[in-house]
Formats: C-alpha cells, sequence, structure tokens
C-alpha cells in the first residue's frame, strides 16, 4: 500500500495514535518500536480499544484488512506526516533553539490564534516523532501550523525541515544545550542553522532577533523580518523591557505586562510580538493575548505557597539557561532570596566544567542560600557557609526534613528534567 492509500485512510480516521492507552474511536494506530518493546504485540489490543485501522512491520502480527504492513512504521509515519503536510498546504511557522523554545512556541500560537486558526506543537513533542504527530494533527481548517523542533545532534533539523517543510522559522538562540550529541557549541550553532539552510534555500522568511549576534550573521543573505530593543533599522521595535520579576516590555504606544518572569522571557515576548505584527494581528489582540497566557508544566511558573514565593523552573535546564535564570533571580529586590539548582544533562566532557562555572559564580554572591544536589554539582564541592552539595535529592529531601527554610523567603528551583527538582514543593 503506497502512502497516499495510507493517507486516505489516515483521512477517514478521527485521530492518530502510537500509545494504545490512549487510543481513542475511530483512530489510526501507529506501532513503533520503542528500546524495550515491540509495538506490533499491541496491533489486536488497539483494535479492541477502538483503532480503526493499524500500522505494523511485522507480518507476524497481521490480523485483518485493518492491519496495514509496511516495511518501517516510524519511517512510514513521517512519510505520512510529509505527505498530510502537502496535502493540507498551509503556512507553517518553525522553531528551534537551545532555550525558550516551548514558552515562545506558546506565545506564538495564543498570539496568532487571536485572528487564525492556529495550532501548535503539544507540550514538547518536537523530535523525529514529534514533529509528525504535530504536523497530522493539523486540520483542513488549520490556518497557521507552529511546529517546535528539538535536536541533539546535528542533521536532526535538517531532517525534521525535510518533513515540515516550514515557510517561516525562528531560532531562539543558539546555547550550551546538549553539547555531548553536538560536539561543543560550534555543533549547537551548525546544528541549529540547518533551519536557515533550509529557508533560505527555498526562498522562505526567517525572523530575526537583531540583539543577538549569531543571528544576525547567519542570515545576511536570507530573506527576514526583524525584531530589535531600541532599534530604528528593525522591523519591530521593541521600545522598552523590565523584570521584577514579571517580564513588561513598551511597544508602539502600549505596555504588554506577561505573566512570565525574568529578562531571559523578554525575548520569547518579542518574538511573538514580531510574528503577529507580521501577520497583521492588530496590538490590542497581541497584548491581550500575552497578558492572558499563563505557562504551566514548570517552565518560569510563579507559585506561593505558605509565605514561600517560588519561581519554579524545573523543566529542563543547561549551562545557558541556568546561569541566566540565576542572574536574573540574583537581581531581584526580594529581601531573602534561596536558590535551588540539580544537575544538568547530556553535556558530554564539558560536564564538569560547566557545572563549576556555575559554582563558581555562586560562590562569592552573598544575596542568596544556595542548595546544589547531584552528583555532577556534588564533585565541585567549594567549601563555603551559604553552599550547600547533595549528591541526591534523597539527601537534599533529609536535610529538608529537620532543616526548615527562613519565612517569607523567595525560592528559584531549576534543574534538568530527570532531577525533577518539582519535588522539592512538597516538602515547604
Amino acid at each position: 500500500m503506497n502512502i497516499k492509500e495510507i493517507h486516505n485512510l489516515f483521512l477517514k480516521c478521527k485521530s492518530l495514535s502510537i500509545d494504545t492507552r490512549k487510543i481513542e474511536k475511530d483512530s489510526m494506530f501507529f506501532a513503533i518500536k520503542g528500546e524495550n518493546f515491540d509495538a506490533n504485540t499491541f496491533a489486536r489490543e488497539a483494535l479492541e480499544r477502538g483503532a480503526l485501522f493499524v500500522i505494523i512491520d511485522n507480518p507476524s502480527y497481521l490480523i485483518d484488512e485493518r492491519t496495514i504492513v509496511v516495511e518501517n512504521s516510524l519511517r512510514t509515519l513521517q512519510e505520512l506526516a510529509k505527505f498530510h503536510r502537502q496535502y493540507l498546504n498551509i503556512s507553517i511557522v518553525a522553531l528551534t533553539g537551545s532555550n525558550g523554545k516551548t514558552t515562545t512556541k506558546e506565545l506564538i500560537n495564543v498570539v496568532l490564534a487571536q485572528k487564525y486558526k492556529a495550532k501548535a506543537t503539544v507540550g514538547n513533542l518536537n523530535n523525529h516523532i514529534g514533529v509528525p504527530l504535530t504536523l497530522l494533527s493539523f486540520t483542513n481548517e488549520t490556518e497557521i501550523g507552529i511546529v517546535e523542533m528539538g535536536a541533539n545532534h546535528k542533521k536532526e533539523i535538517e531532517f525534521l525541515c525535510s518533513i515540515a517543510q516550514p515557510d517561516y522559522g525562528y531560532i531562539t538562540n543558539f546555547g550550551k544545550a546538549h553539547l555531548e550529541g553536538f560536539g561543543g557549541i560550534e555543533g549547537v550553532i551548525e546544528g541549529k542553522s540547518e533551519m536557515y539552510k533550509y529557508l533560505a534555500s527555498n526562498n522562505k522568511l526567517v525572523f530575526v532577533n537583531l540583539e543577538d549576534p549569531i543571528q544576525v550573521d547567519k542570515t545576511k543573505e536570507i530573506k527576514k523580518y526583524t525584531f530589535g530593543i531600541d532599534r530604528n533599522e528593525a522591523d519591530v521595535k521593541i521600545n522598552s523591557i523590565e523584570a521584577n520579576p514579571f517580564v513588561i516590555i513598551g511597544y508602539k504606544d502600549f505596555m504588554v505586562s506577561s505573566n512570565l518572569i525574568g529578562l531571559y522571557n523578554a525575548n520569547n515576548i518579542n518574538a511573538a510580538v514580531a510574528i503577529g505584527t507580521y501577520f497583521e494581528v492588530s496590538n490590542i489582540e497581541i497584548k491581550t493575548a500575552i497578558e492572558n497566557y499563563i505557562p504551566t508544566n514548570n517552565r518560569s511558573q510563579l507559585i506561593r505557597k505558605g509565605s514561600f514565593e517560588i519561581i519554579l523552573d524545573a523543566y529542563n535546564a543547561n549551562p545557558s539557561s541556568m546561569a541566566v535564570a540565576v542572574t536574573n533571580f540574583l537581581q531581584l529586590d526580594n529581601s531573602h532570596k534561596i536558590i535551588i539548582l540539580g544537575d544538568m544533562f547530556e553535556l558530554g566532557n564539558e560536564s564538569q566544567q560547566e557545572h563549576k562555572i556555575i559554582v563558581d559564580s555562586l560562590a562569592d554572591q552573598n544575596q542568596s542560600t544556595v542548595y546544589l544536589i547531584g552528583k555532577s554539582f556534588f564533585g565541585n564541592f567549594i567549601a563555603n557557609e551559604k553552599l550547600h552539595f547533595f549528591e541526591t535529592f534523597e539527601d537534599f529531601a533529609e536535610y529538608l526534613k529537620i532543616n526548615k527554610f527562613k519565612e517569607e523567603s523567595t525560592i528559584l528551583i531549576k534543574g534538568s528534567r530527570g532531577m525533577a527538582l518539582e519535588r522539592t514543593l512538597d516538602f515547604l
């Protein structure tokens, strides 16, 4: 069965799933092998749960005409997504970057949704499986699709662009993320810039933050739409930015007061303003969308618990995002501050050095009490009464059972997803 025939079957379905636990009635199920399981074994269960069709790549699990055997289920999913994208022929805005891409994606989505039937990547489904699932969630009613693309090695963004075929692109920044897979910061820049290469070769448009010299340098010969802070040469001129702790930006004759914390979120907001402006969303609609956006999923959330004011940013962390988050936190006017940081993952040979840089940056400050959790931080111990080190979260939890934080404290919690530092809330 060719991809067009599979697409015709897909159009008869109400949804698509790769997880039998989430199957909806009249859906299409793709049996994709994982590291520790063979999803072909779930073919019968998928049908029993209501799937109309099941795509498998092991003929041993063929049941009846509802099971379609292909050479490779994952590759077929990707080919189907590409075919569906061409079938819909809608505008696609793609974005990637080391930090802030999910927040930026959410902001772009709420802004564009003021005028268009926009749909975006759900959560962080941004890899070789997530991007196809995102594209296949778009329908004939979708007017603009926003596709987040993540990568931890070179050629990944190039591949995702070949599937999504974006008309517009934006790279949030180039930071120290996934250094192990990219082979260092230069590899990060090269890998993320694969989006620029795709857009340039197809005469498409990029959105460029003039505050980022790498973006400016990499887009000299590309069709672009720019934004910057107090820059007359920008297509969208942001007049002012401030944060204490929430970000407020000035644009034209109005102010936008967001629910996002830290100046590092200003560029995320500015990008959404610029992209909204390009797509002719009105100023008042842009302001309304951004001011009503509330961050979730442990991303720059402000939580009040008892007498504590907590900035929970524990969804992810890398050296760039952690350094900026700490710097912004230390600039807050609050009287007593506590910093809780967890290990940063996927740094390869750079891990020890990057963790030590963070520790050294905190060693001499006297504004906050700092708690550093994880084997990588623990290995960079520096004797200082303001710095407390714990090899595991369990060790930290035991400490919190005995030692209470000072009331009325403002607390920053940040670490890689695997550290699950949101567990700290249970002890406050």
